[in-house]
């Protein structure tokens, strides 16, 4: 009898490597809807879910940019959290209206990425170093800007075009994910820019030794960062009706997690925004079916932490090399 073919079997291998998580979350979908048939599997049951977990979608998306390029960017969380406060704030207490309050969020978001740019990258702190001590001072700017209290009563211009207006039945929260993973898509696939970054996060030395301004493409990838983590804090507010000073940070966890997981499927050892958003919405999913069994608040953070370091397990024996000193 003849040995099975060992280049068909790499190559199926490889096929299922690439859409085993895929195939997780359907079977996931599939549990969840045989637990709970007259709950689970309702359009609306998915609707607010893809609505909701928009913000997080934007997050992952904004945290593969620097990663692709070696960095990291802890302070996402609280960079949506600033943006979301400084739309209500500015909205609700100053009277200024919508457009030009997501314009300055949206530079405030420009300023972060600078100000981790000028500690990273010309003065080489450790990037964790930096955003983690950076999420601190966000918080705290966040708390004495809203006086630490919850800040209601934005412009209802923004719910409606976060969510109030829908197609196929879906918030345009959704659809804003959709389009900035579209455009990622295309810039990382298709462009030198995105072969740059790889480049330089596979080995900044031959990077630079190939002609590539290395310094230039750390820095647009950490501005890249902030600005959609803070075109994610303004997707927030329009989710929430709201401005929270503390909620928007419980979207870390699970945005780096889908991050990491998202880089083991589709395209299996790189960060990918269609690998993020499917993983997103893998967590997003089982965070609803578990939230709807009416299981406690901790097995949530439980369910997040334990994706983020199997995430990133997986992320390491996928992309085939040792763990990377990550300062």
């Amino acid at each position: 009898m003849r040995n099975a073919n060992p280049h068909h079997s790499g190559r199926y291998m490889r096929l299922f490597e690439r859409y085993a998580l895929i195939l997780v979350w359907a079977l996931l979908i599939i549990g969840f809807s045989i637990a709970m048939p007259n709950s689970f599997l309702r359009w609306g049951n998915f609707s607010i879910m893809f609505a909701s977990y928009a913000p997080a979608a934007l997050l992952a998306l904004g945290i593969i940019v620097p990663l692709t390029a070696g960095d990291y960017d802890l302070a996402v969380g609280a960079t949506m959290t600033l943006s979301s406060c400084l739309v209500g704030v500015l909205n609700v207490w100053y009277g200024i209206p919508i457009l030009g309050c997501i314009v300055i969020a949206l530079g405030a978001g420009v300023v972060v990425g600078l100000f981790h740019s000028l500690f990273i990258v010309y003065f080489r702190i450790p990037s964790l170093v930096v955003t983690l001590g950076s999420t601190s001072l966000m918080s705290g700017l966040v708390q004495l800007i809203t006086n630490s209290s919850t800040i209601g009563g934005i412009d209802n211009a923004l719910i409606m075009a976060v969510v109030g207006g829908r197609l196929f039945g879906v918030p345009y929260a959704f659809y804003y994910a959709l389009a900035a993973a579209v455009v990622m898509g295309y810039v990382f696939d298709f462009t030198p820019l995105g072969r740059r970054l790889l480049f330089v996060g596979r080995g900044r030395e031959v990077a630079r030794l190939n002609g590539i301004a290395v310094e230039h493409v750390r820095i647009g990838a950490l501005v890249t960062s902030s600005v959609i983590a803070s075109a994610a804090g303004v997707l927030y507010a329009g989710v929430l009706g709201s401005a929270d000073p503390y909620s928007g940070l419980n979207y870390l966890l699970p945005a780096f997690a889908a991050a990491f997981l998202g880089s083991t499927t589709l395209m299996p050892g790189r960060f990918n925004p269609w690998g993020a958003m499917v993983a997103v919405y893998f967590l997003g999913t089982g965070i609803t079916g578990l939230t709807m069994f009416g299981i406690p608040l901790w097995v949530t953070n439980v369910f997040n932490g334990g994706a983020l370091i199997l995430a990133v397990t997986i992320s390491q024996l996928t992309r085939g090399r040792e763990a990377t000193d990550i300062g």
